[in-house]
């Protein structure tokens, strides 16, 4: 039954044009991209919900335009913001890392999901992170980049070469201290991550050093709130120029959003070209940008550490401010750096994040709803699973194969008809719901095969009689209620689907799959290989 507009609701306060603004269904939204489908204006100017429904945590919408609208779990959350502000970062001091700083094994972020997340995590809450042990092997620290974004070029090319040059563009590539700044801050855009990664460190000095810079602008509101609105308003002219190059950015010290929280921080006093204002404005920029220099080197907020060989630091640009000692020429030091960004690093954690949520969700099922029975065999559907995934694997199968072997039932899980349906001799086309459900996270090359397993079940019953006399009863009795052997042009049309032979080997593995008691390895061990395949 429907309510009312006019009756007291939750959904009756909130704004209609927000509301259908965020509708799910088909004709506003594309279901593979979730763009919507109309512009604002297509929306009438008197738009007002007609009636609505609320039951089970769930909303729909009839409109005043006759359009009605579905959403799945209520209306539609109110997201956070896009990380990038101090409200989602952790401000950090020195000691904060007395215990050790963010770092991963090279080989261990590599192979591992969940390591890789930690580590991308850490640069998007902390600043930065540090990976050991990645070889020190000319142009890997690209390698790096492109394991979670794109490398971002500029004038200094896809890298460059931070060690002692005879003729250097930048004071980075002598011996000297560089104290703490943001690196090209003259670009507009500014590269938002940076990486250094160490190939050579024998020299005496030469140790790294990290300031928030979020914590030192944060520090300069609270102690000096005029001088932090000063940094805040004051268009910087920051410059770069060589024999080739020309750079100009007129960017603040300090940049906030419209809440007036700290977003970035450029402050590089090497490239800072002339302002130019009243001597009133000039005297404000310069006493509060001297104010906030100074907390930029207080010693509590200077966190220093030495990369050796194989250490590849990665670092948020516009939050952290980098410094080196100075080193003496006594040994060679030779770091390789490039430049990201943060927009390609939080895709990626996102994907990540939403990777893992799946595969939990998978798990869960496993070992939920797989306990259950399983079409009257003597396993469980979880152990038929696992059991045909495991004969996949051992028979050295494709890792799309083992994943299709291993998910192949999951459709008995999904959707309005249980597994159980089926054995009441009614079709619950469990192959087909499986796949639609699976590509949500899997590409063609694994659904494919999982769609058509049932199929191929039909297609060897018709070729193979020998095929068929070895079915089991209850697996004898579901073939009847999924239409019998398929007819010789059936098989033909079958025998031509690209993915008939995927389906025909899944088939066997299922058909094999129903040994009470088999040993197998449990879904934990499969996970590496179903994240590696999810798009």
């Amino acid at each position: 039954m429907e309510t009312p507009a006019s009756e007291p609701s939750p959904a009756a306060s909130l704004s209609p044009y927000w509301l259908r603004d965020n509708c799910p269904c088909a004709e506003c939204r594309d279901p593979r991209n979730g763009q919507k489908l109309f512009q604002i204006t297509d929306l009438p100017d008197d738009l007002t919900i007609a009636a609505h429904t609320e039951a089970d945590g769930r909303l729909e919408v009839l409109w005043s335009d006759g359009h009605r609208s579905r959403y799945p779990s209520g209306p539609p959350a109110q997201e956070g913001g896009d990380g990038r502000t101090e409200a989602d970062k952790r401000l950090w001091t020195a000691a904060d890392f007395a215990r050790g700083i963010p770092e991963a094994d090279w080989e261990a972020y590599l192979a591992d999901p969940a390591e890789r997340a930690a580590v991308l995590t850490a640069v998007r809450r902390s600043g930065f992170a540090v990976l050991r042990g990645v070889p020190t092997v000319d142009r890997q620290v690209l390698r790096v980049a492109e394991t979670f974004g794109h490398v971002r070029v500029t004038n200094y090319g896809e890298l460059f070469d931070v060690r002692v040059e005879p003729d250097p563009n930048n004071l980075a590539f002598t011996s000297v201290a560089i104290t703490p700044h943001t690196d090209n801050p003259y670009r507009d855009p500014v590269p938002t991550l940076q990486l250094l990664h160490c190939l050579e460190n024998s020299a005496t000095g030469g140790d790294s050093g990290l300031v928030d810079g979020f914590r030192a602008a944060a520090l300069l509101r609270a102690e000096a709130p005029d001088a932090f609105a000063v940094l805040t308003r004051t268009l910087v002219p920051f410059v770069f120029r060589d024999r080739n190059t020309e750079l100009r950015a007129d960017r603040p010290l300090i940049d906030v959003d419209p809440l007036g929280r700290i977003r970035e921080v450029r402050f590089n006093n090497r490239s800072i070209a002339t302002l130019r204002g009243s001597a009133e404005e000039l005297d404000a920029f310069y006493a509060a940008y001297r104010a906030f220099a100074a907390i930029t080197l207080r010693p509590e907020l200077q966190l220093e550490f030495r990369l050796d060989p194989g250490d590849c630091l990665i670092f948020d640009n516009v939050r952290l401010l980098h410094a080196r000692t100075a080193f003496e020429q006594d040994g060679r030091r030779h770091l390789q750096g490039c430049y990201a960004d943060l927009d390609s690093l939080a895709s990626t954690l996102a994907v990540l994040h939403r990777r893992t949520a799946a595969l939990d969700e998978l798990a869960a099922l496993f070992a939920g709803e797989g306990a259950g029975e399983y079409l009257g065999e003597a396993v469980t559907m979880a152990e038929h699973m696992l059991q045909a995934g495991a004969l996949a694997e051992a028979a050295g199968a494709p890792p799309h194969l083992v994943a299709a072997a291993l998910l192949h039932d999951v459709g008995h899980f999904q959707g309005a008809l249980h597994g159980r349906d089926l054995m009441q001799g009614q079709d619950n086309r469990h192959s087909d719901t499986g796949a639609d459900w699976l590509a949500r996270w899997f590409g063609p090359e694994v659904t494919e095969p999982i769609r058509l397993h049932v199929a191929a079940k039909r297609y060897l019953c018709a070729v193979e009689p020998a095929y068929r006399a070895r079915l089991s009863e209850a697996s004898e009795y579901t073939l009847q209620v999924q239409g019998g052997p398929m007819s010789p042009a059936q098989a033909t049309a079958f025998a031509a689907h690209p993915a008939a032979t995927d389906a025909v080997a899944v088939r066997r593995w299922d058909d094999e799959a129903k040994t009470a008691d088999a040993t197998t390895p449990d879904f934990a061990h499969f996970r590496p290989l179903l994240a590696a395949l999810m798009t």
